[in-house]
């Protein structure tokens, strides 16, 4: 028996994670397939005139057995992947992409949707409805239904090969990064690391049953490195290692990926009636389109970059003074960066560690999510995992009930992709009177625990946590009726803020106080250091602000304009990012061909959404701070308008309901001390 084809007999209908087979996806891919292709022929052969509910809802509702099951896949090939798990994927992602296709492509279930599309004015549908319609007859429409037949056909064929190209150029970056070792023997050489960092590169060497210790391209293992280790020589080996995966000649260079993808989504807006990808992505965000993204973001770069060149100035001095070094590299960055801050501020992430062990940050973000929104986490163990890391919660609110289900997957493993996020394995929706609850999960790589040490989050990890636990909390406490519209279904540019929103939690000393205690005494973090956190938030925020701009202009670059006159990546990407540069450029190293956010992940054309959403989450949590950051009002206002709303008005309607008003770009200015 297939156990993803059956109704899972399971706990709150959880995913049941050990009885699944590997050769259990294939099949039951293609079960699902014909399951949805016989739902779609159900709504076509209709006899009865189409209507809101027999053709928009029951398309809505259809594809749900194969939705779980690729929900399932999919996750599992991000956060626990194998060789066979990655063919798998490459099998099964030209098949989900025909379907798509066939779909979107049909002409005679669009004639239903536009036949209920024209009579919208005098359906009486509630705002979600007239929102779901909407974007049904859009996602019909933008997506070549009202294309002949030649140009259909080239569609699919383009679908098809993005699919599977943008598999590869991650499976392409995943093998590189894990590819890579630093092997040191000499104890010299690790002058200036952390115990912990040393500990677990030691825990790593053994675990390749190696002496000494081993750094690996994993953040948890390059971020202390490159920061604390004082051997200059082995700190640029390690940047170059990062900067040059998939950029090595080899069977895993991504330059012609980056090539193609960016030809095919240009010549796909073009056959769809767009100028440019970017066009067709940004009709459907906040922005609208490319030229006011590049608006935005060039007035930010313009008020940022006299901030950032003054403190390259100032960086650079310090780190002629310490070391008389007389050019700063890339690799010299964190160094000099986390040796200037501690100069400051007398605060460096080892002193602040010991305060921040993962429990009980995790539990510090139950507890805010508690005083905010009436939330209780408390964990379970009856419901199946797909690896011993993972933890499992039921989420329930203040009458008891059953909000969701949530899992957390801290620490980073060989089938393990880099990074954080946040995903979902069933979505919250609302059918036959029934409010199904969603089952919510993040997955970040913070440093695993030793045999001496719990794991200690440096404070920056403290802000992913809460940050990924944010775009959890839109997850959970979605409230919609339709599951293409909830919770983080939303516009792209909308997404980020309640994630966002909620990492300012982390600098506020009422916050600080329900869970930064020393690991060893309890002792409660010291004023002093919650001072210094705040006053060190803004240290190098002009620089950090124009880096996060060349990662939005770069996407703008490959997206808002032509990509064939691109002839060589690296150099497209040199002269992209000269005006937001400040260190010399590194010859064997191409950003791009890694930057998966755009080529592998869901923010081509929207990379500038990170900024855009820092206006929104500022300018939300002045509300906050005007009127006390626990203050349950606001809180409610923040809940019953934003995060349980999903996708189911324009995100600027629902802002303003929150806010009272539009958000005011000032407020991101003021905290990043940039006016």
């Amino acid at each position: 028996m297939n156990i993803l084809t059956h109704k899972f007999s399971t706990k709150h209908d959880t995913a049941p994670f050990s009885l699944i087979k590997i050769e259990d996806y294939v099949p039951s891919i293609k079960e699902g397939i014909a399951l949805t292709k016989g739902e779609i022929d159900a709504i076509v052969t209709n006899p009865e005139a189409p209507t809101f509910s027999n053709t928009i809802e029951a398309l809505e509702f259809s594809g749900q057995t194969l939705d779980r099951i690729t929900s399932i896949f999919f996750n599992l090939n991000s956060a626990e992947t194998s060789d066979q798990m990655q063919k798998i994927a490459q099998e099964v992602s030209p098949l989900l992409t025909e379907l798509s296709n066939d779909i979107t492509l049909n002409s005679d279930l669009f004639q239903r949707i536009k036949t209920v599309y024209q009579q919208k004015d005098t359906l009486n549908l509630t705002t979600e409805q007239a929102t779901l319609l909407d974007k049904k007859y859009k996602s019909f429409s933008r997506n070549g239904a009202l294309l002949d037949e030649d140009k259909k056909s080239r569609l699919r064929e383009i679908d098809t090969e993005l699919a599977k190209l943008k598999l590869t150029f991650g499976e392409n970056v995943l093998a590189e990064t894990n590819a890579y070792q630093l092997h040191i023997t000499k104890e010299e050489d690790l002058k200036g690391l952390p115990e912990g960092a040393v500990e677990a590169a030691h825990a790593t060497a053994k675990s390749h049953n190696k002496e000494g210790w081993v750094f690996t391209l994993d953040i948890p293992s390059y971020q202390p490195f490159v920061t604390y280790a004082e051997n200059r020589e082995l700190r640029k080996e390690l940047v170059i290692a990062y900067g040059k995966k998939a950029f090595q000649d080899n069977e895993f260079d991504n330059q012609q990926n980056v090539l193609k993808i960016a030809n095919l989504r240009h010549e796909r807006a073009i056959l769809l009636g767009y100028k440019t990808h970017a066009d067709f992505v940004l009709e459907e965000r906040m922005a609208q389109n490319p030229e006011k993204v590049k608006s935005f973001l060039n007035d930010l770069l313009v008020k940022a970059k006299p901030a950032a060149e003054r403190e390259f100035k100032q960086l650079t001095q310090f780190a002629k003074q310490l070391d008389t070094i007389e050019q700063l590299e890339k690799w010299d960055g964190a160094y000099y960066s986390e040796k200037l801050r501690q100069e400051l501020f007398n605060l460096d992430d080892e002193m602040l560690k010991p305060y921040f062990k993962l429990e009980n940050v995790q539990n510090g973000a139950f507890e805010v999510a508690k005083k905010l929104f009436g939330l209780t986490f408390t964990e379970v163990f009856d419901i199946d995992k797909y690896h011993q890391d993972v933890h499992t919660f039921e989420v329930s609110d203040e009458k008891g009930g059953l909000v969701a289900i949530f899992y957390s997957d801290f620490f980073p493993r060989k089938g393990k992709r880099n990074g954080a996020w946040m995903t979902s394995f069933k979505p919250q929706y609302t059918k036959d009177g029934k409010n199904e609850r969603p089952h919510v999960s993040i997955v970040c790589n913070f440093t695993k625990p030793t045999q001496t040490k719990p794991s200690l989050l440096t404070f920056n990890e403290v802000t992913t946590l809460f940050h990924e636990f944010g775009h959890a909390l839109h997850g959970m406490l979605a409230n919609t009726t339709y599951p293409s519209l909830s919770g983080t279904s939303v516009y792209w540019d909308f997404v980020e803020l309640p994630s966002q929103v909620m990492e300012n939690w982390c600098y506020e000393p009422e916050a600080l106080a329900l869970f930064a205690h020393h690991y060893q005494t309890g002792e409660i973090i010291p004023q002093q250091y919650v001072d210094k956190i705040k006053e060190s938030a803004s240290f190098l925020e002009g620089m950090a602000t124009l880096r996060q701009l060349s990662f939005g202009l770069l996407d703008m670059d490959f997206h808002s304009n032509n990509p064939s006159e691109i002839k060589d990546v690296k150099v497209f990407e040199k002269k992209s990012m000269e005006n937001t540069a400040l260190y010399p450029d590194i010859a064997e190293n191409c950003m791009s061909v890694s930057f998966s956010h755009i080529f592998q992940g869901g923010y081509s054309s929207g990379y500038y959404s990170y900024k855009w959403a820092e206006v929104l989450d500022a300018d939300a949590f002045e509300f906050f701070k005007e009127n006390g950051i626990f203050n349950r009002e606001i809180a409610e206002k923040f809940k019953n308008n934003v995060l349980s709303q999903g996708g189911t008005d324009q995100p600027m309607t629902l802002y303003k309901k929150f806010r009272g008003q539009e958000p005011q770009p000032e407020a991101l200015l003021r905290r990043a001390g940039l006016i």
